[in-house]
């Protein structure tokens, strides 16, 4: 015999939980960290400046884009966003998006015209809150795509660090453009040395090093100067000393800086490109344009998680007003003839490391960048880049070291091994496939934990005949019954004794999914083939049609 009881609680609307309580921080006026976000505004800006430049020719977009990409992230973005400690600008995971546009599209201002709609199709997906699928990204992973960033930071410093790689700045890929990948180019440039590069990446580093050091943080006069900046004046005077005395140690001129040298606000007018609007009737162009949002919206969301994770005051970053955010970035940096943008760990990270408090930091840095565009292009065009590759050293190392892979070990194989998959994948690939592996690893440990605690199993203590061994099994279901609990109450149903007495209690669940209520419409239609007596407590039949 089975006995349906049904539950209102069944039609599948849920019970909102009672609300948490909120325990807001404590307000604090817009300047009162400037203290600690005017020297890490500027650090992120000497590292934000060649990667810019870098993420432009590796586009084969002009110069100037990328550093208007840069100036809209950190000017707009940056007031706009709710975190307090990410930095926006162009990415290297765009590179190929942006490649492979202008090739379909035919012009750099049709580009511009698609990431313009590919803002827009951001605020929508913000409006529509679409950024809690950041929610869903598990820890193990965020943490092996920050390890992975930290290892790829080192590797691809390294030529730049030894003043022997022609590569863009920030190509986080494995295989790079020019045919070679990470550990070739490596090689390649371990046997092409530049003396005057090498000992001005040493020194930088040198001096990053003893900035850490407790004897150096405890000097009153170290929090107001960041070692990032002292490492960089430091690089640009031995350079200018050894073209002095040494001409042929000097640094090569295509391992400096190079920022176009603008002399009035009318000379940059004349150099910005603009989007042509007549691409809008090709409908090829949509295409892009959502590729472009798509992507970047991911690589945003993956980049917040992340920074939260990295952050000390352990802030949480809205994610619908960042994609809101960012597509208002898009949208404008697309209008004024910028790259696209998204979030970005690598200047997240350095801003973090620098100390940064609040968004003030990647304000300043945004203002610094449009400052050096109008007045000191021809000054930072001294800077080598092995004194900004030192600075990216040691965030590289900050985000893996040994004490995380020691951390993620001793919490046991199901964090392990997705971490360490995912920091290999990340490696091995790019930074989107790496983490959608990784992703896909964590999400078999989540479904294979889930499928063992789906439900309760018991004999049933209720009963005046509980010592009984003809007691029923009494099967409580949880209170939130998802397809995700599908796999174990069929196991669980499928392993009951035949001629056994079962009650299947749903009277504590809210909601029990559909795809549940099925499978258990199936074991009521076939239970009494094995001799089971089913009652049903709380759970609603469903008609399983001709299938």
């Amino acid at each position: 015999m089975t006995q349906v009881i049904s539950s209102p609680a069944q039609t599948g609307t849920p019970i909102a939980p009672p609300a948490a309580p909120v325990n807001p921080r404590p307000k604090v006026s817009l300047f009162s960290t400037i203290g600690q976000d005017a020297p890490a505004g500027l650090v992120v800006f000497l590292v934000a400046l060649p990667l810019c430049l870098g993420i432009s020719l590796a586009s084969g977009a002009p110069l100037l884009a990328g550093v208007i990409a840069g100036i809209v992230g950190g000017v707009l973005v940056s007031v706009l966003s709710g975190s307090a400690v990410s930095v926006s600008g162009p990415a290297a995971g765009l590179t190929v998006v942006v490649l492979s546009a202008i090739s379909t599209l035919g012009s750099w201002p049709a580009v511009l015209a698609a990431t313009a709609v590919a803002g827009v199709i951001q605020i929508i997906l913000g409006l529509a809150r679409a950024g809690i699928i950041a929610l869903y990204f598990p820890a193990a992973v965020i943490r092996g795509m920050l390890a992975a960033i930290g290892i790829i930071l080192i590797l691809k410093q390294l030529p730049h660090f030894f003043g022997a790689d022609a590569d863009y700045f920030e190509d986080m890929n494995f295989l790079q453009f020019n045919g070679m990948n990470t550990f070739s180019a490596i090689g390649a440039a371990m046997k092409a040395l530049s003396p005057g590069s090498v000992l001005v990446g040493v020194v930088s580093l040198t001096i990053l090093l003893l900035w850490n050091t407790a004897p150096v943080k405890r000097q009153p006069w170290s929090r107001l100067v960041p070692g990032a900046l002292v490492a960089v004046l430091a690089a640009v005077g031995i350079n200018q000393l050894l073209k002095a005395v040494a001409p042929d140690m000097q640094v090569r001129p295509e391992h400096l800086v190079k920022l176009p040298v603008l002399s009035s606000l009318g000379q940059l007018a004349r150099e910005m490109t603009f989007p042509d609007f007549n691409a809008l009737r090709n409908p090829a162009t949509y295409g892009v344009a959502f590729t472009i949002a798509i992507v970047a919206s991911l690589e945003t969301l993956l980049s917040v998680e992340a920074v939260d994770n990295l952050d000390p005051q352990k802030r949480h970053t809205p994610t619908n007003r960042e994609l809101l955010a960012q597509g208002a970035g898009n949208l404008v940096s697309g209008l004024l003839g910028g790259l696209p943008l998204t979030a970005v760990i690598v200047r997240s990270s350095a801003n973090i490391a620098a100390g940064a408090q609040s968004k003030l930091s990647a304000f300043i840095h945004g203002l610094l960048l449009l400052t050096s565009l109008l007045f000191l292009g021809a000054v930072l065009n001294l800077i080598p880049l092995s004194a900004l590759a030192a600075v990216l050293l040691l965030v590289g190392f900050k985000l893996t070291t040994p004490a995380l892979y020691r951390k993620q070990w001793q919490l046991g194989r199901e964090q392990f091994i997705p971490f360490i998959i995912t920091i290999v994948a990340v490696l091995f690939t790019d930074l989107l496939k790496g983490v959608s592996i990784g992703l896909v690893l964590g999400f078999f440990f989540i479904l294979r934990d889930n499928a063992k605690a789906g439900s309760y199993l018991r004999r049933d203590d209720s009963e005046d005949n509980a010592e009984s061994p003809n007691a029923p099994l009494h099967l409580r279901l949880p209170e939130h019954v998802s397809f995700l609990n599908k796999a174990s109450i069929v196991t669980t149903l499928d392993q009951l004794p035949a001629d056994s007495r079962v009650i299947l209690d749903g009277t504590r669940s809210d909601v029990i999914d559909h795809d549940v209520l099925e499978a258990i419409e199936a074991f009521r239609q076939a239970a009494p083939a094995r001799g089971i007596e089913l009652e049903l407590r709380g759970i609603r039949q469903v008609a399983l049609g001709a299938h």
